[in-house]
C-alpha cells in the first residue's frame, strides 16, 4: 500500500508534468502569451494573429485547457477563453524548490573544494 504522502506528491508530479508538457510547444506558448495581452479572447480574435486554422487552434487550446491553463466558458456561440493563475503558481513554486536545491547544491560543492 502506498504511503499517502508518496500518492500525493506522485499526483502533483504528475499534474506538473502535465502542465510543463502543454506549454512545451511554441503554437501553445504562443497562444498563452496571446491570452497574457487581454483577460479573455476568444478563438476568433486568437485567429486573427496566428497562422493556424481555427481547428488546429482548438486543438492546442484543449491541450492548454486539459491541463489547466486555459479555462472557458461558453457565452452564445462563442466561447471566451482566459489564463487559470493556479498552474503558474504551481510551476513558479516547484521551480523555487527546485532552484533552492539547486543553491544548496552548490553551496555544498563550494564547501568542498574550499577544504
Amino acid at each position: 500500500m502506498l504511503k499517502p504522502e508518496l500518492t500525493h506528491n506522485s499526483l502533483k508530479q504528475d499534474h506538473l508534468a502535465g502542465i510543463f508538457s502543454a506549454l512545451g510547444d511554441p503554437t501553445r506558448l504562443g497562444l498563452v502569451a496571446s491570452l497574457l495581452k487581454e483577460d479573455e479572447q476568444t478563438l476568433s480574435s486568437l485567429a486573427d494573429t496566428s497562422p493556424l486554422t481555427r481547428q488546429g487552434l482548438t486543438r492546442h487550446l484543449q491541450v492548454l485547457e486539459d491541463a489547466g491553463v486555459v479555462e472557458s466558458t461558453r457565452v452564445g456561440r462563442e466561447r471566451l477563453f482566459r489564463l487559470s493563475p493556479e498552474p503558474f503558481r504551481d510551476m513558479q513554486d516547484y521551480l523555487a524548490q527546485v532552484s533552492q536545491r539547486w543553491d544548496e547544491a552548490l553551496l555544498r560543492l563550494q564547501s568542498f573544494v574550499e577544504e
